[in-house]
């Protein structure tokens, strides 16, 4: 009897199932050399966009003056890349749907209407009106008003219904969407041209102005909902699991749409509307992390969506000469594989 309980337990095999998010060494093999490869193509579209076609020597003090002139072309991309890829994941989370998006809540109908008024009353000169580091805390301060009184009438009453929310956001976009198309109509032709130029996603619409209130609020929102990540898996498990686990699902329901709305202000508020930025680098990062723990998505879909952004600018830029179609592209191919996921949505 002692020689058998001296005796060394049996060695695991190394690829031996674990419990836990990567429950295999291959698969914490695969996702490091995920992340490795997302961080490398980051960096290597980052470091194009500032050196490509800079006509001083790199290291000079000419370099990296001009460098700094596109460094905030940059870290728009970035602070856009973080409240999408956040935004987007943690909303499907609580929604426990993969193919919706915080766009379906009117972030992008809002800010069309908010843009095409200022138009229509004030003319061109409405778009000069809308622009300063107060118009934008403006702008988002209306946006997440907008979210949270949808949230606090539709989850906070006797029959809240998520379900309920999102179609009354449906519609209340819609509702939006056709007052800025009949404001839009009586416009003249040059205050057309003005406004449709600021209701396309483009990097170059951010002031770096904007970048003093915007890094900050989506570096604490974003952080605040990793934190919560914990959170976050049970409630990816449903309404009534969470409850079962002693979770008050109705208070976090509204907490993470809150957070959520702020991150989609900002990036709506910086940038203009991307509808399927947020869906696109979702889709993609849930297949490249492989896992259901928020700590390893998050990341993942971080660096997802500024290689998305960034690979995009420097190929159009840089390649086909071609900067202002940028978005277009990104919103075609993120469309599209929208259109791919509904097809196969009775596997997912």
């Amino acid at each position: 009897m002692a020689d058998v309980l001296s005796r060394p337990a049996p060695a695991r095999p190394a690829d031996a199932p674990a419990s836990g998010p990567l429950p295999t060494v291959a698969a914490r093999r695969r996702y490091t050399v995920v992340v490795v490869v997302l961080a490398a193509m980051a960096l290597g579209f980052g470091f194009g966009l500032l050196a490509w076609a800079n006509p001083m020597p790199v290291g000079s003090l000419g370099f990296w003056r001009i460098a700094e002139l596109r460094a905030t072309n940059l870290v728009t991309m970035g602070v856009v890349a973080l409240c999408q890829a956040v935004a987007t994941v943690s909303f499907q989370t609580v929604t426990t749907n993969r193919i919706l998006t915080p766009s379906i809540m009117g972030f992008e109908a809002l800010y069309a209407a908010i843009q095409t008024t200022a138009v229509y009353v004030l003319g061109v000169t409405g778009i000069i009106a809308l622009q300063g580091l107060p118009q934008f805390v403006l702008q988002v301060v209306v946006m997440v008003a907008f979210s949270a009184l949808l949230y606090g009438w539709l989850l906070t009453g006797r029959f809240g219904n998520l379900q309920i929310m999102l179609l009354i956001g449906i519609i209340l976009g819609g509702g939006l969407r056709s007052v800025s198309s009949f404001m839009q109509r009586l416009l003249t032709p040059s205050e057309f041209d003005v406004l449709t130029a600021r209701l396309f996603g483009n990097v170059s619409n951010a002031d770096p102005q904007y970048l003093l209130v915007g890094v900050p609020v989506a570096l604490v929102v974003s952080g605040v909902l990793y934190l919560r990540s914990h959170r976050l898996n049970v409630l990816a498990l449903g309404r009534e699991t969470s409850l079962n686990l002693g979770v008050n699902h109705r208070r976090e329901l509204i907490t993470v749409l809150v957070l959520v709305s702020i991150l989609m202000a900002i990036s709506t508020a910086l940038v203009g509307p991307l509808t399927f930025l947020g869906f696109l680098v979702a889709t993609l990062s849930y297949q490249l992390a492989d896992t259901y723990d928020h700590r390893l998505i998050f990341p993942v879909a971080v660096l997802t969506g500024f290689v998305v952004l960034s690979g995009a600018y420097f190929v159009m830029n840089h390649v086909f000469r071609a900067e202002g179609v940028v978005s277009v592209i990104i919103e075609l191919v993120g469309g599209t594989v929208f259109l791919f996921v509904i097809v196969r949505k009775g596997r997912l």
